[in-house]
């Protein structure tokens, strides 16, 4: 269902937001499990590495996975935020919100992955933590940019479905709603391009994409802003019956190796998303978008720094929330 309208702001969790984000990422550091955890790296890479060689798909998964339990922020009490901490991990809660009931992948892999962590080193490494590094691994090994990541989020003890469909950006929105979205967590425009070129790994849902290819706005015609080859193919790809709902539709042309091509398509008019294509109906977004699809390397940059940004979101750290020991449920 498309939303024309603004999203909501909540007061309180965005005052505990702006408040709390500088105060925790700070306590973060790069050395929090060299004594205690010295392995870490090596078993989630390999972790990673043997979840998309059996599946490439995968990449795309985790790296929603991590974006997705980042972005939801609640405050519990007035000064305990969530953001990452491991929320869409939990059963129930968020894990059920329309944008991630169906879709959101990768859970079995973080479960794996926790489960060799205890045997190395028995409840030191959180599962927040291990979700972020999964996500920095998801993108090195499908060639995209490392980043290097500070350590010692703690897990959150709740998960909300309100607060995921509320605050989640969908596919349908505008650029103004999402930015405000973005904004809210206190991203920039600059992130929202940058962190919107993730979508150059995976494939989306043909029941998110048919809108945009029999019934644009009701108008019943095809979205005018689609190059017209590529619509061809992706209606082809994702026919106007009730049984492709489920299909699978790239988002780029090179869906499994992260590059710069999913810019190179919005160039072209040939953004698989409404939303991504939106990136270009604006002259400070479409510049970057144009300056990106040129320049890979400043894309792989700026990516890395959007996602530290990304991934001090309302975390919870010192003596707060828990060390999980099974990332589904809490302790």
């Amino acid at each position: 269902m498309e939303n024309h309208s603004l999203p909501k702001l909540h007061i309180a969790p965005l005052f505990c937001l702006l408040f709390l984000t500088s105060l925790v990422t700070c306590q973060l550091n790069y050395t929090f499990y060299d004594d205690s955890c010295p392995s870490l790296t090596k078993i989630v890479r390999y972790g990673v590495w043997t979840a998309i060689s059996n599946d490439t798909r995968m990449a795309a998964s985790l790296l929603r996975l991590h974006f997705h339990d980042c972005f939801v922020n609640v405050c519990v009490g007035f000064f305990f935020p969530q953001g990452c901490d491991g929320s869409v991990l939990l059963d129930g809660g968020e894990k059920n919100a329309l944008p991630n009931l169906n879709s959101a992948r990768g859970f079995e892999v973080i479960d794996s992955i926790k489960s060799n962590l205890e045997k190395a080193c028995p409840g030191v490494v959180s599962c927040t933590d291990v979700l972020t590094l999964a996500a920095r691994e998801a993108v090195y090994l499908t060639g995209g940019p490392y980043w290097s990541l500070a350590f010692g989020r703690r897990d959150g003890l709740t998960t909300s479905e309100t607060a995921a469909n509320e605050q989640l950006p969908g596919p349908f929105e505008p650029l103004e709603n999402i930015t405000q979205k973005f904004a809210a967590k206190g991203l920039d425009t600059k992130d929202v391009v940058v962190l919107s070129g993730g979508h150059t790994l995976g494939f989306a849902q043909c029941g998110v994409v048919k809108p945009r290819l029999f019934d644009f706005a009701g108008s019943g015609r095809p979205d005018p802003s689609l190059d017209a080859s590529f619509l061809q193919t992706l209606q082809s790809t994702c026919p106007n019956r009730n049984e492709s709902n489920s299909n699978l539709a790239p988002l780029d042309a090179s869906s499994s190796k992260f590059d710069n091509v999913y810019y190179k398509l919005l160039v072209n008019s040939s953004g698989l998303l409404r939303s991504d294509q939106a990136l270009m109906s604006d002259n400070v977004t479409g510049s970057m978008v144009v300056g990106y699809s040129k320049f890979p390397f400043l894309f792989y940059k700026d990516f890395g720094a959007s996602m530290v940004k990304m991934a001090g979101i309302g975390v919870i750290t010192g003596s707060n929330g828990e060390v999980r020991k099974n990332c589904r449920v809490v302790n």
